[in-house]
């Protein structure tokens, strides 16, 4: 599911009995650009160094190679994607004597690699990039047993299908609707049925708030490539737009299944799905693990955790949360909510006057 950017999530939240009625923190532009909310969209990764030569200075070139069992680099190709805040594709390439170089030319932060070779399980690494220059990284696979079934390989897509897909990824990340639009058509032309090409042309479908458009083409995506956590994401996304919210509630839960380092953003996003159905010990639970792993990129999160505790009947924990906005988040436009709230849990006799 910063495009990390994909957003609004869900609209009109249900009313928190002294909390009042809530209004979508998020909107998709958010989503799919912040997910900084979504948003630290691809970059180009490439399959050699001379994207890290030419790119030096610029951003970070990441060398990652990859080993088997014995500790040698891979003989086999395997795959390496590059994931910004856990969620957006901000590159991938293939391996060359187990050896693969990807180029973060774009903001810096918090990125997850994650490896997949046949007759291997599939690896992940986390990563805080914060300075310019040069980084290696090195994975390990561990074999498959004998008696596990070898799960297929992705579909292929050919060199000038995947330069118009990462284009397009990097068109969205400078929110630059007309070019994205312009390489999903020439991507869609090219491999129309490959699941990245899918992502790309449903995510830009979601940029233009066409839910239902973006909707069908996500599903399907996930229906080509089931293992292809950020469409879960995005369609999840794409279903609580359209107030869809129990049917949303699948593939996002899904999307983290697939990938259990997805965003603060999904996470988010499943948690108002989970409150829009009246599942308030889940909205909470979740929230509150969106809180945390978004380390501060979106405390308005906070919101929606005191809601959640106002639904559950622990009125003083949601207060003192809201109170704690107020403190830290004063100059938000949030914050007029988080005041009006908490009056009414005051006004109501929910909490303890101060």
């Amino acid at each position: 599911m910063r495009y990390s950017q994909a957003r609004r999530p869900c609209r009109a939240p249900l009313q928190a009995q002294a909390v009042g009625h809530p209004c979508a923190p998020a909107n998709f532009g958010r989503w799919l650009l912040g997910l900084t909310l979504l948003v630290a969209l691809p970059i180009h990764a490439q399959d050699t160094g001379s994207a890290a030569s030419e790119f030096y200075g610029k951003g970070v070139a990441i060398t990652v190679i990859v080993h088997d069992g014995s500790g040698q680099p891979i003989s086999s190709s395997a795959m390496v994607s590059l994931l910004r805040n856990g969620t957006t594709p901000a590159g991938q390439a293939s391996t060359n004597g187990g050896r693969a170089e990807l180029v973060v030319a774009g903001d810096l932060g918090d990125f997850t690699l994650v490896v997949a070779a046949a007759g291997y399980t599939s690896t992940q690494k986390d990563l805080v990039i914060n300075n310019s220059g040069k980084e290696q990284v090195d994975i390990y696979l561990r074999a498959l047993s004998t008696n596990s079934a070898v799960a297929p390989g992705r579909p292929v897509l050919a060199p000038k299908a995947k330069k118009a897909v990462d284009e397009g990824l990097q068109a969205l990340s400078a929110d630059n609707l007309a070019e994205a639009k312009k390489q999903a058509e020439r991507a869609m032309r090219l491999a129309p049925g490959h699941p990245d090409v899918l992502y790309l042309q449903g995510v830009v479908l979601l940029k233009q708030r066409d839910w239902t458009g973006a909707q069908g083409v996500l599903e399907k995506a996930t229906q080509v490539d089931p293992a292809h956590a950020n469409a879960f994401a995005a369609l999840g996304m794409a279903l609580c737009d359209e107030g869809k919210f129990e049917t949303a509630v699948a593939p996002l839960e899904k999307a983290l299944q697939l990938n259990p380092a997805s965003s603060w953003d999904t996470r988010w996003t499943l948690a108002r799905a989970y409150y829009q159905q009246a599942r308030y010990d889940q909205a909470l639970a979740m929230s509150q693990t969106a809180l945390s792993v978004s380390r501060g990129k979106a405390p308005e999160i906070e919101l929606l955790v005191a809601q959640s505790l106002t639904a559950v009947g622990r009125y003083e924990d949601a207060a003192q949360t809201l109170r704690g906005f107020l403190r830290d988040h004063s100059d938000r436009r949030e914050a007029a909510t988080a005041r009006r709230w908490l009056e009414n849990l005051g006004a109501n006799g929910k909490i303890h006057p101060r």
